[in-house]
């Protein structure tokens, strides 16, 4: 009997050792199999680390072919990351680091560049007894002349720009100052982490700020399609919009704007105007007009653009209401989503999803990887963006964008003057040229910069002439 007892007990310790032992192989086999890939290509895997040391890493390329990221040779007969555009493209390509790791598209695109991304790569050192290591150049959508402008221009103000092409979502352009430079980031890492600038975040895509009035195209779109407003309405400026006994909507200045209608309203960027048209709206509509332009959405994992910050809609008052309609109160936007923004009524209200890498290619130039445009949102008619379309070029020829006029070519445009509870008011302009045949879109702004049709406007002129040339 005890022997029958001793025997059961031995098979069922047998038993749970193999059911352990299964449990095992499977997690190992879903680490290997499954999750090998992730693991092979992290930023932060040490074997992964020391074995880039010794392969040369792709080369990233602008869309004309020039070099923006490049490996060299060091004298340990190994190899070193090398940014001939230093701080230029810093925001858009990031760094490789043997101390730090990787960030921007060496990290998301580590894979690729380092040479692998092979289907075996999860088994470690064992798949290169099968697999030559073949590393990937990639080529991106971002233009360095047209880059080098927009830097310039921005000169050493804080701030951002955007340019994209409307028609397909290519980025052309991203500056972000202050920035840093890749090629002495291990010796600056201390400095730069702990600098109240924050030269590591890309404003492009990470900063939030209030729009302030250049979200007014918006809203103007808004009320034309829920039919709250036509183009023939007249609205009544008297220096103020009042709502309710306890909330008052001041003009810039006090200033009566008068009797005028909506494409004056925006020239002029009447806050009574786009105040009253956001209450009228109401919380729904106001909402859903957000939504359908992608607000609420990510534009994809390759640009790591926060996120806005929307309000609560469904529980702003009437006086929050016409705060949201001049784009202050509780709402914050990146740059690259009012560049968007201003590349929807472009592009005849079709939005394309932003995109910043054109293609990944093997060593001998074979394309193994293109990207295509994407049609991503159709949030507005193209007789609405039409019609917002025509009023935006009257802010430029005749209201507060007058700044961005270029000679012999007509350009859509909206000035913002945002307030900031931490300072001077931030400088924003949106638009596009040339108006009736969009082939640059376009979002500025200069953190605590003033008024943005004597700040952000000129620019935006200068960065547009040269992406018409």
């Amino acid at each position: 009997m005890q022997n029958g007892d001793l025997a059961k007990n031995i098979r069922r310790v047998a038993y749970g050792l193999i059911f352990l032992l299964v449990l095992l192989f499977v997690h190992i086999s879903y680490l290997q199999i499954i999750q090998g890939s992730f693991y092979a290509s992290h930023p932060l895997n040490r074997r992964s680390i020391e074995y880039s040391k010794t392969v040369a890493r792709g080369t990233v390329f602008d869309r004309n072919g020039q070099k923006l990221a490049v490996s060299e040779k060091t004298d340990h007969n190994g190899f070193k990351r090398f940014y001939p555009y230093g701080a230029l493209t810093a925001h858009l390509v990031g760094y490789d680091s043997a101390r730090l790791g990787k960030a921007g598209l060496e990290s998301s695109h580590n894979g690729y560049l380092s040479g692998i991304d092979s289907p075996l790569r999860g088994l470690g050192p064992v798949s290169r007894l099968f697999t030559r290591s073949q590393v990937h150049h990639i080529a991106l959508t971002i233009d360095i002349d047209l880059q080098k402008a927009a830097d310039q221009a921005l000169g050493d103000k804080r701030g951002a720009i955007v340019v994209l092409e409307p028609h397909t979502g290519a980025i052309l352009a991203m500056v972000s100052k202050p920035g840093f430079d890749p090629n002495d980031i291990d010796s600056r890492w201390d400095q730069l982490s702990g600098s109240a600038a924050s030269p590591l975040l890309n404003r492009a895509t990470g900063g939030l700020y209030p729009p302030g009035s250049i979200i007014k195209p918006l809203i103007a779109e808004a009320g034309l399609t829920e039919h709250i407003v036509d183009l023939q309405q007249k609205f009544n400026c008297t220096g103020a919009l009042v709502s309710g006994p306890d909330y008052r909507l001041p003009e810039t200045n006090a200033k009566a704007h008068g009797e005028i209608n909506l494409a004056q309203a925006l020239a002029v960027s009447c806050n009574v105007t786009f105040g009253k048209i956001a209450i009228d709206l109401g919380n729904t509509k106001i909402a859903n007009a957000f939504a359908r332009f992608g607000f609420n959405q990510s534009t994809g994992p390759d640009l790591q653009e926060t996120a806005s910050r929307l309000p609560e809609f469904g529980r702003l008052a009437d006086g929050d209401l016409a705060q949201t309609g001049i784009g202050q109160g509780s709402l914050l936007v990146t740059p690259l989503r009012m560049a968007l923004l201003a590349a929807t009524f472009a592009n005849h209200g079709l939005t394309m999803r932003p995109y910043l890498i054109d293609k990944i290619m093997t060593s001998d130039g074979t394309v193994i990887k293109h990207y295509p445009p994407e049609e991503w949102l159709r949030p507005t008619n193209a007789q609405i963006a039409q019609s917002v379309t025509a009023m935006m070029v009257g802010v430029v020829e005749n209201g507060t964008g007058a700044a961005a006029r270029i000679a012999g070519t007509a350009v859509a445009g909206k000035t913002g003057t945002a307030e900031n509870p931490h300072g001077r008011d931030h400088a924003w302009f949106i638009g596009f040229a040339p108006a009736d045949n969009p082939r640059a879109a376009i979002a500025v702004i200069v953190e605590n910069g003033g008024a943005g049709g004597a700040v952000a406007a000129p620019i935006a002129r200068k960065v547009l002439i040269q992406a018409l040339r």
